[in-house]
């Protein structure tokens, strides 16, 4: 895959991070200007990930009909004018309805970034790329808390929403000057009339299925992560709002290293026997949080150990199990994109909201949930050898 068209992907890979990890510092003061808690402030990052599972099940049958240029475009457009609505909200229930708007402009990337590398690419090659996405998805999710605590402090959390506007806005311009349509343009279009009998199609097909739920247990578990760990660390362990952003991220450069190793495992594996392992190490590691939890130590640190394990672990699991799920789909390869990324965060939606609703004090709901999408993720991927081999196996 060309450089240029690599980074765009990456791009697009970056707007959910920032969408979500961007204000993250900012929940105390945003809990204080709204008059409410962070549990409830929390139920933003809910409403994004809703709109995040509902929108990718229309952008799906659009981007394999009309291609995914014009989808992408409207994408981002919208999700440009929900980030300056987020900015201006002068109510909570305001930023919940921009970010639902917000959420539903930001997956049209999601959609057709996995659609794109499902066009240019074969299945083996296609979990490369998705290794090398990881790298952004990586690097965002470190740099997004420590430049959401400055622009905070510079102009306080609007200023986060100002940003994410540009930043979009700017994007926009990119892609609509430098991304090519990437679905043949001889090819069969499928008709959106069909969408919902391909979407019944794709949910009766098990392999799908429990590779698509592996994907999405694993990354709802990093969700959960991410809602509960500002309580965590920045008012039950006292760490700095601005200091936040490090120990976040300290995680995703585990994240960012397992990633690009995972590419150099895809030499001598396929993806299939690497989620076999993988899936287990990740499951491993979150048992190990609601122990610690349970005991509660003094210092965060024996916390932040298997949090470090997950997350590295997390960047192993992801990339091959989209990889799994999308190989032989390439004739619906919107469609499947889609359905599998509604998967993820309906999941992540539920999980997120649990870590606020069971919040008591502790880091254990945090913890409690993270390990629950472990031992799920572990199914998933033990029921998906059961039904076949797998393209990719």
């Amino acid at each position: 895959m060309p450089l240029r068209l690599l980074l765009i992907l990456g791009g697009l890979s970056a707007f959910g991070p920032l969408a979500v990890d961007l204000y993250l510092p900012a929940f105390p003061a945003m809990a204080a200007s709204f008059a409410t808690d962070t549990e409830h402030v929390q139920l933003s990052l809910s409403v994004y990930f809703l709109g995040l599972a509902i929108g990718q099940v229309f952008y799906g049958p659009v981007a394999d009909r009309f291609g995914r240029r014009k989808p992408l475009l409207f994408g981002i457009g919208l999700f440009t004018l929900a980030s300056l609505a987020c900015a201006l909200a002068p109510t909570l229930e305001w930023l919940l309805a921009a970010r639902f708007a917000q959420a539903l402009g930001g997956c049209a990337g999601m959609v057709v970034n996995r659609a794109v590398v499902r066009d240019l690419c074969s299945p083996i090659e296609s979990a490369r790329v998705f290794s090398k996405l990881m790298l952004v998805m990586g690097v965002a999710p470190i740099l997004a808390p420590l430049v959401g605590g400055w622009l905070m402090l510079l102009g306080g959390w609007q200023s986060i929403f100002g940003f994410l506007t540009l930043f979009s806005a700017a994007f926009l311009l990119l892609v609509w000057l430098r991304l090519p349509e990437t679905l043949p343009a001889g090819g069969p279009r499928s008709q959106l009339s069909s969408a919902l009998g391909r979407y019944g199609r794709l949910l009766r097909e098990p392999e799908f299925m429990f590779h698509a739920l592996t994907g999405g247990l694993a990354m709802a578990g990093m969700f959960a992560y991410i809602a509960g760990s500002p309580f965590v660390f920045i008012q039950l362990y006292g760490v700095p709002a601005e200091h936040y952003g490090w120990l976040f991220g300290l995680n995703s450069a585990g994240f960012i290293l397992a990633a690009q190793f995972n590419g150099r495992l895809l030499r001598r594996r396929t993806p299939l026997q690497l989620l076999r392992s993988t899936t287990l190490v990740f499951m491993g590691g979150t048992l190990l949080l609601p122990l610690i939890a349970l005991l509660q130590f003094e210092s965060l640190w024996p916390l932040m150990v298997p949090l470090f394990l997950c997350m590295a672990a997390l960047a192993l699991v992801v990339p091959n199990s989209s990889a799994c799920a999308l190989a032989g789909q390439g004739h619906q390869a919107g469609v499947a994109s889609a359905l599998m990324g509604t998967l993820q965060f309906a999941i992540a939606g539920v999980v997120s909201a649990l870590v606020g609703a069971l919040h008591d004090g502790t880091a254990l709901p945090m913890a409690l949930m993270i390990a629950l999408c472990g031992m799920g993720a572990a199914g998933m991927a033990f029921m998906a050898r059961r039904v076949g081999s797998g393209s990719l196996g």
